[in-house]
């Protein structure tokens, strides 16, 4: 038997194995991914912040776009990205994000058109708070490694899918939550947590 009837066998099972590999290759960063978001504070932070508009469609997008941005820059290049900034910084510069959030959120007068967290774009407050705290965050690490291992494009679909999945669920809470407590008591309660998630990053 000759190497040209060898060859295609081997191509045909390359093909097969790399088929079998696709499921994994989605499910395992889905699967991580989702539990490593779930409950987290960034799904927190969406969550306090869809109460406070009805815009939640902009707002989706903003926390898409932003987790595809610093999330996926980690599945192309691995976990070279976090290391690229200090970690120091980075803890500072996403403390003192939340912590701002929560000031201007306990300054609050309770009226979505007036708020100063939003400054009339819900797609810029979201996008502004994943951009700046999820650099060097958990996510961003699992997914740098998930890449070294499976394919880059499986992983990104993957944790985009879970991610999308877990803010959609974050955005309904908050506007369910929203019609039940009031929109001055919601805003005082979102400026509190706000200032704790950042007052953790500082300690943490």
């Amino acid at each position: 038997m000759g190497l040209t009837e060898l060859r295609p066998n081997k191509v045909v099972a390359t093909v097969q194995n790399s088929r079998l590999d696709m499921p994994a290759d989605f499910l395992i960063p889905f699967i991580t991914i989702g539990l490593a978001e779930l409950g987290d504070k960034t799904q927190l932070s969406i969550l306090l912040i869809s109460s406070r508009t009805k815009k939640h469609l902009q707002l989706l997008l903003g926390v898409l776009i932003a987790f595809l941005i610093v999330d996926g820059l980690a599945v192309l290049i691995g976990s070279w990205v976090t290391g690229m900034v200090p970690v120091s910084f980075l803890k500072v510069s996403s403390a003192i994000v939340f912590i701002a959030f929560g000031l201007l959120k306990l300054r609050d007068d309770g009226v979505e058109g007036r708020s100063r967290l939003y400054s009339g774009s819900p797609f810029l407050s979201g996008f502004i708070m994943i951009a700046v705290t999820e650099w060097g965050d958990k996510t961003q690490i699992a997914s740098g490694l998930l890449a070294t291992r499976y394919s880059a494009l499986m992983v990104l679909t993957g944790m985009m899918t879970a991610l999308a999945l877990l803010s959609i669920m974050a955005i309904w809470l908050g506007k369910s939550i929203s019609r039940k407590i009031g929109k001055r008591t919601m805003a005082r309660i979102a400026g509190v947590v706000f200032i704790l998630i950042g007052i953790l990053f500082l300690l943490s």
